[in-house]
């Protein structure tokens, strides 16, 4: 299992708008996540930043991630949300969501 954490910005005035959305995700984005090995799916707010965490129990990370990029739901989900979100002055070339590092676990 590969754990994933990463962070990204939320502008101040659509907190709200992205709160009631994930609320009510569509089930063709919920099928899709499902369906590209993530599990334990998690968004925490902290202010205007925004932290998400997963675990992936596929055997294809690149493949999967690049799966559900291609799902035409998924793209449609992405062109609500994006609008919303800031990305973070660290993130890496290509990123959205930045990942972060794992500093500590336990099981």
């Amino acid at each position: 299992m590969k754990r994933v954490a990463q962070v990204i910005g939320l502008d101040p005035e659509q907190i709200d708008e992205y709160e009631r959305i994930h609320r009510e995700v569509w089930p063709g984005v919920l099928a899709q996540i499902k369906g590209s090995g993530i599990q334990n799916y998690s968004i925490y707010r902290y202010g205007n930043l925004l932290f998400s965490y997963f675990e992936y129990v596929g055997d294809d990370y690149e493949a999967d991630m690049a799966a559900m990029a291609e799902d035409p739901t998924t793209q449609e989900w992405w062109a609500v949300c994006e609008p919303k979100q800031r990305p973070v002055a660290e993130r890496e070339e290509g990123e959205w969501w930045h990942t972060v590092p794992e500093v500590f676990h336990l099981d």
